[in-house]
């Protein structure tokens, strides 16, 4: 293949400019933004699902308040009942009347005892409001977050895509100073090579694989014509001569 010195020299010029073009790409796929937000999506995700599981524990806990109060409200209902009865005079039995004064006693124990599981489940009950609170706050926080770092993703993201639509249209120019036919050879090498498809000779190494060139490759370049399109015989890129080659 030929091709004019100047057209051969252009494409380090685009060469540049698609690597240019490749760090900016790599650079928005890999904004730490990015991985804040996958970090972020996930935490509310989690906490979803712990609010829905502290709510339902809270709601659990409510209804056993409210049935532990009710069981203390018929056990002192009861007892009070049998107090009056006791106080009226009614009862005159000395059977009936220590029959009486026993069962006053004994749900006296019972309201008691009813009494600490209300306090014990009240108290459940607040560190289970408490953990629901906090759950919720740390949601509305990483939903705050997860704005403000999506705005700024996208602040970053406009930046970086207004560079490669210029860098895009400065390589558009480049590229029509050079054959089409080198341009399909240098975008095929791009593709295989990691996007180097041509780099230069510069003091008797290739700048594609950073090796010296051996005295036969060296001899070989330097019969060659001026618009011969060269190749680097160790790692296959196009091989541009500048007046550093080395030649």
């Amino acid at each position: 293949m030929k091709a004019a010195p100047q057209a051969q020299q252009r494409l380090i010029d685009l060469q540049e400019l698609d690597t240019s073009l490749d760090r900016l790409a790599h650079r928005r796929r890999t904004l730490p933004e990015l991985a804040e937000i996958e970090r972020l999506d996930g935490r509310r995700t989690e906490l979803r699902d712990q609010i829905v599981a502290a709510e339902t524990e809270l709601g659990d806990l409510e209804r056993e308040q409210k049935k532990a109060e009710q069981d203390v409200e018929q056990v002192r209902t009861r007892a009070d009942r049998d107090q009056k009865r006791l106080d009226s005079g009614m009862v005159t039995s000395a059977k009936d009347l220590a029959s009486l004064q026993a069962e006053i006693e004994s749900l006296g124990r019972r309201q008691s005892a009813l009494e600490d599981i209300v306090l014990e489940v009240m108290e459940r009950r607040e560190e289970a409001e408490a953990k629901v609170n906090d759950l919720r706050a740390e949601a509305e926080k990483s939903a705050s977050d997860l704005a403000t770092l999506n705005e700024r993703l996208g602040a970053e993201q406009a930046r970086i895509d207004e560079e490669a639509g210029l860098t895009t249209t400065a390589r558009a120019g480049v590229a029509s100073d050079v054959p089409d036919e080198l341009v399909a050879l240098y975008e095929k090498l791009r593709g295989q090579f990691g996007g180097v498809g041509a780099a230069v000779l510069y003091r008797g190494s290739c700048q594609g694989c950073h090796l010296a060139l051996n005295t036969v490759d060296l001899n070989r370049i330097r019969a060659a014509a001026d618009d011969d399109v060269l190749r680097c015989e160790e790692c296959r890129r196009i091989l541009v001569r500048t007046a550093e080659s080395g030649l």
